[in-house]
């Protein structure tokens, strides 16, 4: 730490990267929940539209999307806005990470969620039905809770991949963990040492999540143990 140290800016570069994944999750967890609602419903306009989108951010690759983002919707924004009269803007570098990384999350997580409501018993709905409960309080009430609870596993690994897709964005400029490591180690020249230092920040960041993911898990379980 200090100025003659390299702390300081790796220390920056860790919260920068979980700043990311957070930001990132929620954006995903809600687009992939309601992509996988839309498969569900057997409307074959949305099953279509929901098939292109995850056959779309699911085969290419997350790098490719980060650039179409960062500079293509960049680009595209610009010549429309130039169009209309308006000036130039940029695209935030922390903003473009996470939508593309959001786009990328919500994709895989979607495929996990429809697997979730197929998990859940046909009769679980009929049932909810026959106590006079609304399609809306069905799917808050007794739907939710069980698929939560049964992609909670999937979700996890999906959560520590994007933990470590988030050292993507140094391409783009953004200070991350990675690009403030390969910085010290290219300066000071003593690479085994900060490349072994930011493996060993991903992995106590790893298993952190695993410890919180855990601890959520068992509370997703704790009405099993009166059974």
């Amino acid at each position: 730490m200090g100025r003659d140290g390299w702390g300081d800016e790796i220390a920056s570069g860790v919260v920068l990267t979980i700043a990311l994944a957070l930001a990132t999750l929620p954006i995903g967890l809600v687009l992939g929940f309601f992509i996988a609602l839309a498969k569900n419903t057997g409307e074959s306009s949305l099953v279509l539209a929901a098939n292109i989108y995850t056959t779309l951010f699911r085969g290419l690759p997350e790098l490719l999307t980060l650039f179409i983002v960062y500079f293509g919707v960049q680009i595209a924004i610009n010549q429309l806005f130039e169009a209309l009269g308006f000036g130039s803007i940029e695209i935030n570098s922390f903003f473009a990470g996470m939508i593309a990384l959001s786009l990328v999350f919500s994709s895989f997580s979607s495929e996990v969620f429809l697997s979730a409501f197929k998990g859940v018993a046909s009769g679980q709905y009929e049932g909810a039905s026959a106590l006079g409960l609304s399609r809306l309080q069905t799917m808050r009430l007794v739907i939710l809770p069980q698929i939560i609870r049964l992609a909670l596993p999937g979700l996890s690994n999906l959560w520590l991949i994007l933990l470590k897709d988030t050292s993507l964005v140094m391409v783009i400029g953004l200070s991350d963990t990675l690009r403030q490591v390969s910085i010290a180690a290219r300066v000071s020249r003593e690479a085994f040492f900060f490349f072994f230092l930011a493996c060993l920040i991903y992995l106590v960041l790893s298993i952190i999540s695993s410890i919180g993911i855990g601890r959520i898990e068992a509370w997703t379980r704790r009405g099993d143990f009166g059974r």
